[in-house]
Protein backbone atom coordinates (compact mmCIF):
# COMPACT_ATOMS: atom_id res chain seq x y z
CA UNK A 1 0.00 0.00 0.00
CA UNK A 2 2.91 2.36 0.76
CA UNK A 3 4.23 1.88 -2.79
CA UNK A 4 0.85 2.83 -4.28
CA UNK A 5 0.66 6.00 -2.18
CA UNK A 6 4.22 6.91 -3.18
CA UNK A 7 3.44 6.37 -6.88
CA UNK A 8 0.30 8.50 -6.68
CA UNK A 9 2.26 11.33 -5.02
CA UNK A 10 5.06 11.01 -7.60
CA UNK A 11 2.72 11.19 -10.58
CA UNK A 12 0.87 14.11 -9.02
CA UNK A 13 4.20 15.92 -8.59
CA UNK A 14 5.65 15.08 -12.03
CA UNK A 15 2.67 15.39 -14.38
CA UNK A 16 1.01 18.81 -14.65
CA UNK A 17 -1.67 17.31 -16.93
CA UNK A 18 -3.15 15.34 -14.03
CA UNK A 19 -6.55 16.80 -13.17
CA UNK A 20 -7.84 14.14 -10.79
CA UNK A 21 -6.11 11.61 -8.56
CA UNK A 22 -8.37 8.94 -10.04
CA UNK A 23 -6.57 9.45 -13.37
CA UNK A 24 -3.43 7.91 -11.84
CA UNK A 25 -5.05 4.48 -12.11
CA UNK A 26 -5.20 4.94 -15.89
CA UNK A 27 -1.48 5.72 -16.23
CA UNK A 28 0.48 2.88 -17.88
CA UNK A 29 3.51 3.74 -15.74
CA UNK A 30 1.52 3.24 -12.57
CA UNK A 31 -0.02 -0.04 -13.72
CA UNK A 32 3.19 -1.56 -15.12
CA UNK A 33 5.02 -0.91 -11.87
CA UNK A 34 2.36 -2.81 -9.92
CA UNK A 35 2.85 -5.73 -12.33
CA UNK A 36 6.62 -5.35 -12.01
CA UNK A 37 6.51 -5.53 -8.20
CA UNK A 38 4.61 -8.83 -8.39
CA UNK A 39 6.76 -10.32 -11.17
CA UNK A 40 10.00 -9.24 -9.47
CA UNK A 41 8.84 -10.84 -6.21
CA UNK A 42 8.24 -14.11 -8.09
CA UNK A 43 11.51 -13.82 -10.03
CA UNK A 44 13.53 -13.47 -6.83
CA UNK A 45 11.90 -16.67 -5.59
CA UNK A 46 12.86 -18.48 -8.82
CA UNK A 47 9.30 -18.73 -10.12
CA UNK A 48 10.59 -17.64 -13.53
CA UNK A 49 7.66 -18.82 -15.63
CA UNK A 50 5.07 -16.97 -13.55
CA UNK A 51 7.28 -13.91 -13.28
CA UNK A 52 7.57 -13.73 -17.08
CA UNK A 53 3.89 -14.54 -17.51
CA UNK A 54 2.96 -11.48 -15.45
CA UNK A 55 5.54 -9.23 -17.11
CA UNK A 56 4.33 -10.29 -20.57
CA UNK A 57 0.74 -9.51 -19.56
CA UNK A 58 1.91 -6.10 -18.35
CA UNK A 59 3.66 -5.47 -21.67
CA UNK A 60 0.51 -6.28 -23.65
CA UNK A 61 -1.66 -4.07 -21.43
CA UNK A 62 0.69 -1.06 -21.10
CA UNK A 63 3.16 -1.11 -23.98
CA UNK A 64 5.98 -1.02 -21.42
CA UNK A 65 8.33 -4.00 -21.05
CA UNK A 66 10.12 -4.45 -17.74
CA UNK A 67 11.96 -7.72 -17.29
CA UNK A 68 11.16 -9.16 -13.84
CA UNK A 69 14.88 -9.53 -13.13
CA UNK A 70 15.56 -5.79 -13.39
CA UNK A 71 16.30 -3.92 -10.16
CA UNK A 72 14.38 -0.67 -9.76
CA UNK A 73 14.80 1.88 -6.98
CA UNK A 74 12.24 4.26 -5.52
CA UNK A 75 10.27 6.82 -7.51
CA UNK A 76 10.79 5.62 -11.07
CA UNK A 77 8.64 7.86 -13.29
CA UNK A 78 7.93 6.65 -16.83
CA UNK A 79 6.32 9.55 -18.68
CA UNK A 80 3.91 8.40 -21.42
CA UNK A 81 5.78 5.10 -21.41
CA UNK A 82 4.78 3.37 -24.61
CA UNK A 83 7.72 1.49 -26.09
CA UNK A 84 9.92 1.56 -22.98
CA UNK A 85 12.08 -1.57 -22.61
CA UNK A 86 14.04 -2.36 -19.44
CA UNK A 87 16.33 -5.41 -19.68
CA UNK A 88 16.93 -8.18 -17.17
CA UNK A 89 20.19 -7.00 -15.59
CA UNK A 90 19.31 -3.30 -15.60
CA UNK A 91 19.74 -1.48 -12.31
CA UNK A 92 17.81 1.76 -11.84
CA UNK A 93 18.50 4.03 -8.88
CA UNK A 94 16.09 6.36 -7.11
CA UNK A 95 14.21 9.28 -8.68
CA UNK A 96 14.83 8.28 -12.30
CA UNK A 97 12.65 9.56 -15.15
CA UNK A 98 12.28 7.73 -18.47
CA UNK A 99 10.31 9.10 -21.40
CA UNK A 100 8.52 7.05 -24.06
CA UNK A 101 10.46 4.78 -26.37
CA UNK A 102 13.52 4.45 -24.11
CA UNK A 103 15.48 1.20 -24.29
CA UNK A 104 17.75 0.11 -21.46
CA UNK A 105 19.13 -2.86 -23.34
CA UNK A 106 21.99 -5.24 -23.80
CA UNK A 107 24.42 -5.58 -26.68
CA UNK A 108 25.93 -8.94 -25.75
CA UNK A 109 24.35 -12.33 -25.22
CA UNK A 110 26.64 -13.32 -22.35
CA UNK A 111 25.09 -14.56 -19.10
CA UNK A 112 26.44 -11.83 -16.80
CA UNK A 113 25.59 -8.17 -16.40
CA UNK A 114 24.72 -6.91 -19.86
CA UNK A 115 22.35 -3.99 -19.30
CA UNK A 116 22.98 -0.46 -18.01
CA UNK A 117 23.03 0.88 -14.47
CA UNK A 118 21.34 4.25 -13.96
CA UNK A 119 22.28 5.96 -10.73
CA UNK A 120 20.02 8.34 -8.80
CA UNK A 121 18.23 11.33 -10.40
CA UNK A 122 18.89 10.35 -14.03
CA UNK A 123 16.61 11.62 -16.81
CA UNK A 124 16.47 9.76 -20.13
CA UNK A 125 14.80 11.56 -23.05
CA UNK A 126 12.31 10.07 -25.49
CA UNK A 127 13.56 7.28 -27.77
CA UNK A 128 17.05 7.25 -26.28
CA UNK A 129 18.89 3.94 -26.37
CA UNK A 130 21.17 3.16 -23.43
CA UNK A 131 22.94 -0.07 -24.30
CA UNK A 132 25.35 -2.45 -22.63
CA UNK A 133 26.91 -2.87 -19.22
CA UNK A 134 27.55 0.83 -18.69
CA UNK A 135 26.96 3.25 -15.82
CA UNK A 136 25.00 6.48 -16.12
CA UNK A 137 26.13 8.74 -13.26
CA UNK A 138 24.02 10.60 -10.73
CA UNK A 139 22.06 13.60 -12.03
CA UNK A 140 22.99 12.75 -15.64
CA UNK A 141 20.73 13.72 -18.54
CA UNK A 142 20.41 11.72 -21.75
CA UNK A 143 19.00 13.69 -24.68
CA UNK A 144 16.08 12.50 -26.77
CA UNK A 145 17.10 10.06 -29.48
CA UNK A 146 20.64 9.63 -28.12
CA UNK A 147 22.46 6.31 -28.42
CA UNK A 148 24.60 5.80 -25.32
CA UNK A 149 27.27 3.09 -25.50
CA UNK A 150 29.74 4.38 -22.90
CA UNK A 151 29.67 5.43 -19.26
CA UNK A 152 28.29 8.89 -18.50
CA UNK A 153 29.79 10.88 -15.63
CA UNK A 154 27.78 12.39 -12.79
CA UNK A 155 26.09 15.74 -13.58
CA UNK A 156 26.66 15.37 -17.33
CA UNK A 157 24.29 15.81 -20.26
CA UNK A 158 24.88 13.73 -23.39
CA UNK A 159 23.19 13.97 -26.79
CA UNK A 160 23.59 12.53 -30.28
CA UNK A 161 24.52 9.31 -32.01
CA UNK A 162 26.81 8.22 -30.49
CA UNK A 163 26.07 10.26 -27.39
CA UNK A 164 28.65 12.87 -26.38
CA UNK A 165 28.69 15.62 -23.78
Amino acid sequence: MKFIKEQIALIKEKDPALKSLWEVFLYPSFRVQIYYKISHFLYLRRHYFWARFISEKAKRKTGIEIHPGATIGKNLFIDHGFGVVIGETTIIGDNVTLFHGVTLGGIHDNKGKRHPTLKDNVLVGAHAQVLGNIVIGENARIGAGAVVLNNVNDNTTVVGIPAKD
